[in-house]
């Protein structure tokens, strides 16, 4: 009863609050400092350390919880490529290291606008070859992101696959954002985070002069073949459910160990009150045993 309760509150909370603030008319740099704010309710578990550094020149925060025995999760972090941090993530990336055990590793890629397509890619491959060259195996890596990020992550793997390097251990994706041209977008009843106008913005913001459907920016138009293992979880609550049903049957058709979880009445990456909400703890949790199933040593 409670739980029921709490979900309510955090999904009007979300609609008062979040999705008023993600709205085309608000400057992105008003949007930076008010979802900076917002995610201060996203919190980790107690007994996380958190440590900044530099990798190939791109800052990066490493989440741990306890003594790591595991491997390393590259974690690429959301915002529609023009807003979010590795320090909005904490909480998503504390709970993400605790039901992994492994170190997780979260750039600041450069934003959109003033860095747009392919910046956020680059940054992030050179994070995952400097991550390699440290000693990092890729069979014990893994990759991982939500919405932007999620389809951020789904793009350096098919970059390196294109580059016929190493691939991560396994790919996991939370309400990943896989086709910016919105052709397909889901409409539900309530969608409680995110507004059309804003992400079609964000899009034009990230991309540039490049075309939409280009597949390194919408994944879900690219060649899948040859991923590794991927987990997908989306909520039924937001326009972006179709994004990841169209990644779980290209994925399919391409011969990928896939799986996809939708989770009724939940929002766009509900992951981030893990701790909070059960269910939201259950499917990081889920997607920790996933990391873990594919890692090898």
């Amino acid at each position: 009863m409670l739980q029921h309760v709490l979900e309510a509150s955090l999904r009007q909370t979300m609609s008062r609050l979040i999705r008023p603030a993600l709205h085309p008319v608000v400057p992105v740099s008003v949007q930076r400092l008010l979802i900076r704010q917002a995610y201060r309710s996203s919190t980790p578990p107690r007994g996380c350390d958190f440590r900044k550094e530099t990798l190939a020149d791109v800052p990066v925060i490493r989440s741990t919880f306890g003594a790591v025995n595991q491997g390393t999760v590259l974690y690429l972090h959301g915002g529609g490529y023009i807003i979010g941090s590795a320090a909005t993530h904490k909480g998503l990336t504390g709970h993400l290291a605790k039901a992994s055990g492994c170190t997780v590793v979260t750039p600041d890629y450069r934003l959109a606008p003033e860095h747009p397509f392919p910046a956020a890619l680059d940054d992030a491959e050179a994070v995952w070859h400097r991550l390699i060259s440290d000693g990092h195996s890729p069979a014990e890596t893994a990759i991982a992101g939500d919405s932007a990020g999620g389809g951020l992550a789904i793009a350096l793997a098919m970059r390196l696959r294109d580059k016929q390097q190493p691939l991560p251990a396994s790919l996991t994706v939370f309400s990943p954002w896989t086709d910016l041209t919105q052709q397909a977008l889901y409409s539900p009843e309530h969608e409680p985070v995110l507004q059309p106008r804003w992400t079609a913005k964000a899009a034009k913001l990230y991309a540039g002069p490049e075309p939409l459907d280009n597949p390194l920016i919408s994944p879900v138009y690219g060649n899948l073949t040859g991923l590794p293992p991927l987990l997908i979880q989306v909520g039924s609550q937001e326009i972006l459910l179709n994004d990841s049903e169209r990644l779980a049957s290209a994925a399919q058709k391409a011969g990928v160990d896939i799986r996809l979880e939708v989770f009724n009445s939940l929002w766009h990456v509900f992951q981030v009150h893990s701790g909070q909400l059960d269910r939201a703890t259950a499917a990081v949790n889920a997607a920790g045993e996933h990391i873990r199933e594919h890692l090898e040593g």
